[in-house]
């Protein structure tokens, strides 16, 4: 059996879980782990996600409504012991500050360009590993 990656995907948009899903593809480097999608569209359902544990990543989308993904972020950041990384979806390229300030480790632009968003969250699934968490 292969080892899998669980990744927590927030956006109240179907359309944007579904550009991350087809952007990831089974997994994003072969390098790293077939990925599982956890697919949430509320800031709730998000949190109830997280407490249960066994999030790898999380991708969170910085213009979901109500809450965005930025506020999320660093919500979680505060709230979850040992938060999972944190990929953010972000408008446009000059918001990455932001990114910043909601402390995720890796933004991307809006919509999902696939070489890009697949080898950021490649990236952050590395670092995991490499942790060990």
């Amino acid at each position: 059996m292969q080892p899998t990656a669980t990744v927590l995907v927030y956006s109240d948009d179907s359309n944007t879980r579904e550009q991350v899903r087809l952007a990831t593809g089974r997994r994003p480097a072969p390098d790293v782990p077939v990925v599982e999608f956890v697919e949430c569209a509320t800031p709730a359902a998000a949190i109830k996600e997280l407490d249960k544990g066994g999030i790898d990543v999380c991708v969170l989308d910085g213009e979901a409504v109500p809450m965005g993904g930025m506020g999320l972020c660093r919500q979680i950041k505060d709230e979850v012991f040992r938060c999972p990384p944190v990929l953010l979806l972000i408008a446009r390229p000059q918001d990455a500050w932001l990114a910043t300030w909601s402390r995720a480790e890796a933004a991307v632009t809006l919509p999902v360009e696939p070489v890009e968003f697949a080898g950021a969250l490649a990236a952050l699934l590395r670092e995991k590993r490499l942790q060990g968490v």
